[in-house]
């Protein structure tokens, strides 16, 4: 009998039937949400099916834990200030593959599959790319089943929800934990202290010099973890997340003394570290914030890895070759003094010791091209906030200092170029320099990326290091781009050549022996139709506008930045919209411009782009000359989820930066993965889809890296605005108010920017050859058996892309770590057994 029940209860955690799925999440709704058929809400159910998915990662999880410690594997950890993940409860269904025993399993209780994966708020923590990045490599590396642990923090408040009033971008608090997250799990008995402040100093130990941070102000950094299953449910890993306390909740004398503020001011100092993604930096509180953010996720971290370590008391030369670390970008680049002060302050070694060990284990990605894009830090508040770190970079910084001027002597300006100190006023750390010269690999994140990383941004350190330096070009995971995100495209795929594309991309180039059957190009076609009439609901619904699927839905949706130059793709919407008023008759497809983009809260400029698009399309789109021809919409807070609606159902991906500014990019990717035609510059990854689709399956316009950076050398925008009527009738229509009525001149900024300050980013050098390649895109559409054809075969050759490859790249070039296979026919023991403490 007592078996019985441990089988029944055992089945609601563990079963995948539609049944075992059913008591799970009939159970957690009654059980842990005290609900029934009569008080449920939609966010109750959604919480009790969340609930009964993770109940069935969590034995997978302890499992893929218990064999990782037992088998002595090296870890890979990443650390990333930001984790944009998106929705878990879909994915996680997917890739653990129960989706259809779930939906039979809610059919059954009368419960809408698909309204409950809308009830769940996104995880927005993260800005773009650099986030998402992070989220699709936490899902390769479980799918391919590395052993790995990403690390963050938990922001309280993620990144801000967009609302768009009178054309300007507000931004509100984006509280995606009000309602609970029941994906994590937190983890008490992880209160890291954490210290800032304080002073520094030395005693004598037996003949050697030590150190020690003494007087420093305490915070409690605690973990809370979620899962990371990959495809197929056999490894799931760990991504944890770091939320701040204070090491006392209230000052117990301030409140007997009736100050019940100064009480409470250390807990709310302290929990401030986590509050917000990306604190306005713009002043001088804002950067010290952010500073102190990064170490508390930094700190936090590295106590956790050393700690896995020591405990199986391995001698500290094996260290590297248990762990790889991994930075994403300079945001964890305090891992390299960190991870100094453990091994010599607390451990004991010696710097050249310690020295050795931290640059084994750290591998450093650089993921920008621009020189004020990369962090640096100044010193003064460096010495406030952390002055033993600042202490070690100094001693860092001495020993380069040495082995540079042997290297170049007599070159002053090298020393000066490499050295991790910028002699500025105030003197500056250089973070960029700490992380290369404090790892043993350097990595851009594009083949041009990585090459103009060496050559133009830090040509001293590759001459110094070149074996150091080397290049990864990002990926996407198919499994949320495809699988997920575009089920009509995915079934279509799995239904002509098998489902093995969702774990080797590579497969899709199969799909190229189909592009001449004209039953295939049907189904196509009509797949993509189904993605683009699910767009259209999804807009109704959130804003109340129609699109017409039969337009082209032409997409521009990322970080608005000026480089990414949305600023241009509005520009030529003008052009546009100057033509057809002039001609009405003209042929024409109609064609909607999409556009999606958050700008950072303190960026005026970016913000001021934003209102420009939203004007531009309050007339365009209520001017009768032009009628359905022409229609220009921004969706107001992008996001993972909405990503999911908008890829699938565009017919045109616009990666238009200027050449020589995006390190990657990999919303090109995704569009390219579900079947758009990219409409580009010889840009990041844009050249390599080029390479693997063909020049001819794309539109490639603009300037080159080189061209663009000999034009800037002489570059006179007004002079070439002048001399094309076009360019000169679209910029005059919006700089004389014609989008601006009653506004006054508001766009004047913009204009300064292009005809008076140099127009940095070459917008109107590059909008004739954007002009022409936007021209043949329409006229190419007419003809839809060659544009289906071109459709596929970017689905067909989008297979290089995947973020599989680039992981097993990272574990066999950098990282050196295999894949660990779990046995998941070796059951180590039941529930019971595990509860046991003897």
């Amino acid at each position: 009998m007592f078996e019985d029940e441990i089988n029944l209860h055992s089945s609601a955690r563990q079963g995948t039937t539609p049944e075992a799925i059913q008591v799970g999440y009939a159970e957690h709704l009654k059980y842990e949400l005290a609900r029934d058929r009569y008080t449920s809400t939609r966010h109750n159910r959604y919480i009790a099916l969340s609930r009964a998915v993770r109940d069935r990662l969590i034995d997978r999880w302890i499992e893929t834990q218990q064999t990782h410690h037992d088998d002595k594997v090296k870890r890979i950890y990443y650390l990333s200030l930001e984790f944009l993940m998106g929705r878990a409860l879909g994915n996680n269904v997917i890739n653990f593959t129960i989706e259809k025993s779930v939906d039979k399993a809610l059919e059954a209780l009368g419960v809408d599959w698909e309204e409950l994966r809308e009830v769940e708020v996104d995880a927005g923590l993260g800005n773009g790319g650099l986030g998402r990045l992070a989220a699709c490599f936490l899902d390769s590396l479980a799918t391919l089943q590395i052993p790995a642990m990403g690390y963050g923090l938990r922001y309280n408040y993620g990144i801000f929800r967009q609302t768009i009033e009178n054309g300007y971008q507000v931004e509100h608090p984006d509280n995606w934990l009000q309602n609970g997250n029941p994906w994590e799990i937190a983890r008490p008995e992880l209160r890291i202290p954490v210290h800032f402040e304080g002073r520094c100093e030395q005693w004598n130990d037996g003949g050697h010099v030590r150190h020690r941070w003494v007087d420093a102000k305490p915070v409690l950094g605690m973990a809370f973890d979620t899962p990371v299953v990959g495809y197929g449910g056999n490894t799931v890993n760990t991504l944890r997340l770091w939320s701040a306390f204070a090491n006392e909740d209230f000052d117990f004398e301030d409140f007997n003394r009736g100050d019940y503020v100064a009480a409470i001011s250390s807990k709310t100092e302290a929990e401030n570290l986590t509050k917000v993604l990306y604190p306005n930096d713009l002043h001088y509180t804002g950067k010290e914030l952010r500073l102190k953010q990064q170490y508390l996720f930094v700190a936090c971290s590295l106590w956790d890895i050393v700690r896995r370590f020591k405990h199986d008391k391995d001698p500290w030369s094996e260290f590297p070759n248990r762990v790889a670390i991994q930075m994403n970008d300079t945001h964890p680049s305090l891992a390299v003094p960190e991870l100094m002060r453990i091994l010599m302050d607390n451990e004991g070694l010696e710097f050249d010791a310690a020295w050795e060990i931290t640059v084994k284990s750290l591998g450093y990605t650089n993921h920008t091209l621009m020189p004020e894009a990369l962090e640096k830090w100044p010193v003064p508040m460096l010495e406030k906030i952390l002055p033993r770190h600042l202490q070690i970079i100094y001693d860092i910084n001495y020993r380069f200092m040495q082995r540079v001027a042997i290297a170049f002597p007599g070159d002053g300006g090298k020393l000066a170029r490499m050295s991790l100190i910028e002699e500025s006023e105030p003197k500056q750390v250089r973070m960029a320099n700490l992380c290369i010269v404090g790892s043993h690999s350097t990595n851009g994140v594009a083949a041009i990326h990585t090459e103009l990383l060496k050559s133009r941004v830090v040509p001293d350190f590759a001459q110094m290091y070149p074996d150091r330096f080397n290049s990864k070009t990002n990926g996407i995971t198919q499994r949320r781009w495809l699988l997920k995100a575009n089920p009509y495209l995915a079934n279509l795929i799995s239904g002509h050549i098998g489902a093995d594309w969702i774990t080797n991309l590579m497969e899709l180039r199969k799909l190229e022996q189909l592009t001449n059957d004209p039953g295939f190009r049907d189904a196509f076609k009509a797949a993509r139709r189904k993605a683009k009439l699910a767009l259209v609901d999804t807009i109704k619904k959130d804003i109340g506008v129609i699109l017409d699927p039969d337009s082209i839905f032409d997409t521009q949706v990322k970080r608005l930045h000026e480089y990414k130059r949305q600023l241009m793709n509005v520009i030529h919407i003008v052009m546009l919209y100057n033509r057809l008023r002039k001609n009405p008759s003209l042929p024409w497809t109609p064609q909607t411009f999409l556009f999606g983009a958050k700008a950072a809260p303190g960026y005026e400029m970016a913000k001021l782009i934003i209102k420009l698009i939203n004007n531009v399309a309050g007339v365009v789109n209520n001017d009768p000359v032009i009628g359905g021809r022409l229609k220009v919409h921004f969706l107001p807070n992008y996001r993972v989820s909405l990503a999911e609606k908008i890829i699938p159902a565009s017919d045109v991906s616009e990666q238009i930066s200027t050449a020589g500014t995006e390190a990657s990019g990999t919303g090109n990717m995704k569009f390219m993965l579900n079947g758009a035609i990219t409409i580009g510059t010889l840009d990041g990854a844009n050249i390599e889809i080029m390479d693997e689709v063909g020049r001819e399956n794309m539109y490639i316009f603009g300037l080159n890296a080189d061209e663009a950076k000999s034009l800037s050398q002489h570059y006179d925008p007004y002079s070439m605005y002048q001399s094309n009527p076009d360019v000169r009738e679209a910029l005059d229509l919006i700089f004389g108010g014609h989008f601006s009525v009653g506004e006054g001149l508001i766009f004047d900024p913009i204009r300064k920017a292009l005809l008076e300050w140099g127009d940095r980013y070459l917008l109107i050098a590059d909008l004739p050859s954007y002009a022409m390649a936007q021209a043949k895109l329409q006229a190419d559409y007419t003809d839809q058996g060659a544009w289906i054809k071109k459709s596929i075969l970017n689905v067909a050759r989008s297979g290089k892309f995947s973020s599989d490859r680039t992981i097993l790249e990272y574990a066999k070039e950098i990282w050196n770590t295999p894949p660990h296979p779990l046995d998941i026919k070796k059951k180590r023991s039941n529930t019971i057994m595990e509860a046991r403490t003897v």
